[in-house]
């Protein structure tokens, strides 16, 4: 708690924040569900309108389902590895800068004090602090001047495995009835039930986690997916036509 004093860190103790904090792998798995539900949800009423079997479906789901989850998996990979670099090219810079122009750097953090509210017979003795603790001030200047928090270093593969795994699992939802029902034309039928099912499970429980309204989140998610659907199916009955 740094320098803490006495009545501060009982006050901390008795204080117990409960903010939800696992935002970046909530949004991973939304990522990879959403898209793993609605894709091979539509891949698969497509194939359905063209009255391919259920047998070639499920194979060109299954193939779907797989290129996907490598596909997004290395997104978020790649997304997650980017963020990382970005954060080291600025720290270094931000440390060039404390190292070389320390004076203007001392002149933004007040700045940034002044933009809060902050007298500058207030601020200057917090500059002063700061500019006695270099690591302190580069962290200080990394937040609050540029925006940044440190990533995990662990993020771009817990990000690809994440959104990887959520695509598999969402993907073979509307998959699972061609595996029991021979008939396609049956089997989109349960396919749909079973999917919109999921979607509006799924959508309330993105609205709850995210603070939005879930019944709304789960209204809007099913009627995307079925959008999505029913795009596939009328175009694969068209181009037959």
């Amino acid at each position: 708690m740094g320098n803490v004093g006495e009545s501060e860190k009982y006050l901390l103790n008795r204080h117990k924040e409960h903010h939800f904090t696992a935002g970046e792998i909530v949004r991973d798995i939304i990522i990879g569900v959403s898209d793993g539900l609605t894709v091979p949800f539509a891949l698969a009423a497509g194939l359905s309108g063209a009255n391919a079997s259920s047998s070639i479906i499920l194979t060109a789901g299954i193939a779907e389902v797989a290129a996907g989850a490598i596909s997004m998996g290395l997104g978020g990979y790649l997304a997650a590895k980017s963020e990382a670099d970005h954060y080291v090219r600025e720290l270094r810079r931000e440390q060039e800068e404390i190292d070389t122009i320390p004076d203007t750097e001392a002149a933004e953090v007040a700045e940034i004090l002044a933009d809060y509210g902050v007298e500058p017979h207030e601020y200057w003795p917090v500059v002063n602090s700061l500019r006695k603790n270099p690591k302190a001030w580069l962290d200080f200047m990394m937040k609050f001047e540029l925006g940044l928090e440190k990533p995990d270093p662990r993020r771009a593969l817990q990000s690809a495995l994440t959104i990887a795994i959520s695509y598999v699992l969402g993907g073979l939802v509307p998959l699972l009835p061609y595996m029991f029902i021979p008939v396609a034309q049956k089997a989109v039928v349960a396919s749909v039930i079973v999917t919109i099912f999921a979607l509006l499970i799924f959508g309330f429980a993105k609205g709850y986690f995210t603070g939005n309204k879930p019944v709304w989140s789960a209204l809007q998610t099913a009627l995307i997916g079925a959008i999505a659907s029913a795009a596939a199916f009328g175009l694969a009955k068209a181009v037959q036509w």
